[in-house]
C-alpha cells in the first residue's frame, strides 16, 4: 500500500504525518532538516490519522506522556537502535548522545548516534528532542532549536533533569 500524510496544527507549527498501511512512518516540520521528498508522503488522507492526532493533542494539552501508536521508522539497523532507545527515555527527562552511545556499548558511537537522532523521521512521537548535549545544552533538532525548547518545556516546566534509565 503506497504511503497516505496529513497536517495537523500543532503549538509549534504545521506536522505532516505519513503513514503506509496504517503505521506512521514519519512526522515533518515544515523546513525539516533531511525530510524526503514530499512526493514520497502520497495523498492527503486526513481520515486515516484520528490516533495520531487525538494523542498528539493530549500530549500538547499536558495530558499524555506516552504514545501508543503503530510505528514503521525507515532505516538502517543501527539508526533502529538508536530511535529505539529513544523511545525509552521517560517524558520530561533528557539524556546526551554520550549517554546513548555507552548503552549501545562503545563510547565512540556519540557522533554517529547524533546522526541517527538527526534521521528520526517521527518528530514528538519517537522523542528525539530529549537528546541534549554532554553539557546539557540544547543541540541539534530538525524540526529547529525553538520547537526543541518548546517542547522540553511543555514535558518539564520546572527544570530538565537528566534521565536515570541507563
Amino acid at each position: 500500500m503506497p504511503a497516505v500524510h496529513s497536517v495537523i496544527d500543532t503549538p509549534i507549527g504545521e506536522l505532516t504525518l505519513v503513514a503506509v498501511d496504517g503505521s506512521l512512518t514519519g512526522a515533518y516540520f515544515p523546513a525539516h532538516k533531511r525530510m524526503p521528498d514530499t512526493e514520497a508522503f502520497g495523498p492527503r488522507e486526513d481520515a486515516g490519522f484520528i490516533d495520531a492526532k487525538r494523542q498528539l493533542s493530549e500530549y500538547f494539552a499536558g495530558e499524555r506522556t506516552e504514545f501508543d501508536l503503530p510505528l514503521n521508522p525507515k532505516g538502517d539497523a543501527f539508526q533502529l537502535k538508536v530511535w529505539d532507545l529513544l523511545q525509552r527515555i521517560p517524558y520530561g527527562q533528557t539524556c546526551s548522545y554520550g549517554q546513548l552511545a555507552r548503552e549501545l556499548g562503545d563510547t565512540h558511537l556519540a557522533q554517529a548516534v547524533g546522526n541517527a537522532n538527526g534521521r528520526n523521521p517521527i518528530s514528538i512521537i519517537v522523542p528525539c528532542h530529549r537528546v541534549v548535549g554532554a553539557d546539557g545544552r540544547l543541540v541539534g533538532y530538525a524540526g529547529g532549536l525553538e520547537r526543541k525548547r518548546f517542547l522540553l518545556e511543555l514535558e518539564e516546566p520546572v527544570e530538565i533533569k537528566a534521565a536515570k534509565l541507563f
